[in-house]
C-alpha cells in the first residue's frame, strides 16, 4: 500500500489518478482549491503545502508518492500575450509545482524514499507556435524533474515526469486570457482528443510503479518525440508548417480596432 497526494485532483488527470490508486488499496489525500477535494490546497500557497505536510505526518505518518499535476492551460501568439498571462502561468503551472518539490523533499530524505511524480506536458518537449508560454512552462517542470532526478536519486527518492499529448479532460477550462483565437484552437484538440484521461491515468500509474522517468503515457507523443529526436528535418517542417498557418489565420482576421 502507497501513501500519494494528489495535486488538481478533483477533476481530470488527477481524479483519474486518484481513482487508479485507491481502487488498488493505495491511501490518498486528494487535494484541489476546488471545494469538493478532500483537502484545499492552492499550490501556490506555501502556507497551503505547509498544511499538506502536516496533515500528511499526522494522517499518513509519511510520504510514499508526490503528484504535482495541477496546472492550467494556456495558448497565443507572442505578441498577444501580456505579462500578466506569462505571470500567471509560471506562477502556477512552475512555481507550483517546485512548491511542491520544496516541501516534501525534507521528509522524503528523512525517511530515505519517495516518489516526486511531475506532470508535464508533451508540449514541454515538442515546441509548436503560438503556444510559448504553455511550452516554456512545461519545459521548465522537464528540467526540474531531470535536475531532481540526480540530486534526490542518491537519497533514494525516484523523480517521473508525466508528458502526455491532448486528451479529453476539462484543463480547456482554464484557457481564458489574451489571444481567444489560438485559445479555441487549443480547446478543440482537448475536447475532440481520442483518449480520456482514465486511460492516461492507467499508464502514467503503470510507469510510476516501474519508476520510469520519463514517462510518454500515449502513442501520439511517443511518436512525436522520436520524430524531434531522430527525424528532426521533418519534425521542423512541420512546425514551420503549422506557423505558417497561423500566418495565414492571423492575415485574414478582421482589423482590429
Amino acid at each position: 500500500m502507497k501513501r500519494v497526494l494528489i495535486t488538481g485532483g478533483a477533476s481530470g488527470l488527477g481524479a483519474a489518478l486518484a481513482a487508479r490508486f485507491t481502487a488498488r488499496g493505495d491511501r490518498v489525500l486528494v487535494t484541489d482549491v476546488a471545494a469538493s477535494a478532500e483537502h484545499r490546497l492552492d499550490i501556490t500557497s506555501e502556507a497551503d503545502w505547509a498544511g499538506a505536510l502536516e496533515r500528511v505526518k499526522d494522517e499518513f505518518g509519511g510520504l510514499d508518492i508526490l503528484v504535482n499535476n495541477a496546472g492550467i492551460a494556456a495558448g497565443g501568439r507572442i505578441d498577444r500575450l501580456s505579462a500578466e498571462h506569462w505571470q500567471r502561468v509560471l506562477t502556477v503551472n512552475v512555481l507550483g509545482a517546485v512548491n511542491g518539490c520544496r516541501t516534501f523533499t525534507p521528509l522524503f530524505k528523512e525517511q530515505g524514499s519517495g516518489h516526486i511524480v511531475n506532470v508535464a506536458s508533451a508540449a514541454g518537449l515538442m515546441h509548436p507556435p503560438s503556444m510559448s508560454s504553455y511550452n516554456a512552462s512545461k519545459a521548465a517542470v522537464v528540467a526540474l524533474s531531470e535536475s531532481l532526478r540526480y540530486e534526490l536519486g542518491p537519497w533514494g527518492v525516484a523523480v517521473s515526469v508525466v508528458c502526455p499529448t491532448f486528451f479529453r479532460t476539462n484543463l480547456a477550462q482554464s484557457l481564458s486570457g489574451d489571444d481567444p483565437q489560438m485559445e479555441q484552437g487549443a480547446k478543440r484538440l482537448i475536447n475532440n482528443a481520442r483518449r480520456g484521461a482514465d486511460e492516461i491515468a492507467a499508464r502514467v500509474v503503470h510507469d510510476v510503479d516501474a519508476r520510469k522517468f520519463l514517462i510518454l503515457p500515449d502513442s501520439d507523443g511517443r511518436t512525436a518525440y522520436r520524430a524531434k529526436r531522430f527525424a528532426r528535418f521533418l519534425y521542423d517542417r512541420r512546425m514551420f508548417a503549422l506557423g505558417a498557418k497561423t500566418r495565414r489565420e492571423e492575415r485574414a482576421e478582421v482589423p482590429r480596432g
